[in-house]
């Protein structure tokens, strides 16, 4: 197997409202998200440098998105320090789960809230 800079490099995480999670990300994040539509699917794009070659991902509207709390786990990119967005979760409608957490020195931080749509998402940042 050929070595990689990433195991993962795409991220979608379910929604039904779509206004109002864009609207969540948004807050958080503190950006207008850009969409499309691929299909029948519409997709919100979470930030990310397209010059980095780093992992997107997005939120995404379709028939067989279904959002969860029970799915496979994600860690949203909390950059700094993950306080700055996280701080923002409750005002824009979620809940926190986990307060940040230290988990080491090598590894950082990390924190999990849900989003509008009861997703359970992981936050992570070195500081």
């Amino acid at each position: 197997m050929e070595k990689m800079a990433n195991a993962i490099n795409w991220v979608e995480i379910p929604v039904i409202n779509f206004e109002e999670a864009k609207e969540f990300y948004s807050r958080i994040y503190d950006y207008e998200m850009a969409e499309s539509m691929m299909g029948s699917n519409r997709i919100g794009y979470l930030p990310m440098d397209p010059d980095s070659q780093g992992v997107g991902g997005a939120i995404i509207q379709g028939n067989d998105y279904v959002p969860s709390s029970l799915g496979a786990k994600v860690y949203l990119n909390g950059g700094k320090d993950l306080l700055t967005v996280l701080n923002r979760v409750v005002a824009a409608g979620g809940v926190i789960i986990h307060p940040k957490t230290r988990i080491s020195d090598d590894i950082g931080y990390f924190a999990v809230f849900e989003d509008t749509e009861g997703n359970h998402i992981s936050i992570h940042s070195h500081e």
